[in-house]
């Protein structure tokens, strides 16, 4: 995936927002993890997803994804799977050590689920403390 066409990682920084990064952080932090990332997803400079990464550096199985949103305008068109595979892909260059991801998936939310399962995560079959299930990569 060339950069040109899909630019999804501009880090949202206190520069670039300080209002949305003080929001984003009070409200999606797990103060478990000790960084915390939050990104948002671009297509020709037009903005058309979030998601944030919660981690503890150098670990090797502590590596989350979250607030994987894609804008309504926008779905339907591939950019959901195209930016997980990026998202998969940005991890393991940053963090090579790498060995598991996980994330979690509202009940209901059966599109996100079939996504995740077609790019390896597999269900827990366990539950985060908001009732969400947990799905989990292993990368080696």
């Amino acid at each position: 995936m060339g950069r040109s066409s899909l630019d999804i990682f501009t880090q949202i920084t206190r520069e670039v927002c300080a209002f949305c990064y003080r929001i984003i952080s009070m409200g999606l932090y797990k103060s478990w993890d000790e960084a915390f990332d939050p990104y948002i997803l671009c297509k020709d400079d037009k903005t058309f997803g979030f998601f944030y990464l919660s981690y503890t550096p150098n670990s090797t199985n502590n590596y989350w994804i979250g607030g994987f949103q894609i804008d309504k305008e926008y779905q339907g068109m591939g950019l959901g799977t195209q930016s997980l595979k990026r998202i998969l892909e940005f991890i393991q260059e940053m963090n090579r050590q790498c060995e598991v991801i996980s994330l979690t998936i509202e009940k209901s939310n059966n599109h996100a689920r079939k996504l995740y399962e077609k790019l390896g995560f597999v269900n827990q079959d366990k539950e985060n403390q908001d009732g969400e299930i947990i799905y989990k990569l292993k990368l080696k």
